[in-house]
């Protein structure tokens, strides 16, 4: 008797562990997946550097002169802004 329960509790274990590697096949990311999320991380980075230089370019040329102080300040701003997008999104 206390061998068929061994066995039974065996068999329960041995099923769960089935079915849990089924399931993580079945979720595991494809390679589409994966382009699109380094895609995804991509532009979350690079929009901010990217508006923060064109606005900076034309906060600059409003000014006599020449000047880059509004272009390299808003690039930095971009690229802080980048980051913290990256890492939340890394962080969900």
């Amino acid at each position: 008797m206390e061998r068929n329960d061994r066995g039974k509790q065996l068999r329960k274990k041995v099923e769960r562990q089935a079915r849990r590697m089924q399931r993580a096949e079945r979720e595991r990311p494809t390679l589409i997946a994966q382009t699109i999320y380094l895609g995804t991380l991509g532009l979350v980075f690079v929009l901010p550097v990217v508006g923060g230089a064109y606005l900076g370019q034309w906060l600059d040329d409003l000014v006599a002169g020449y000047s880059t102080r509004w272009t390299l300040s808003l690039i930095l701003v971009g690229v802080a802004v980048g980051a913290i997008n990256v890492y939340l999104l890394i962080r969900e």
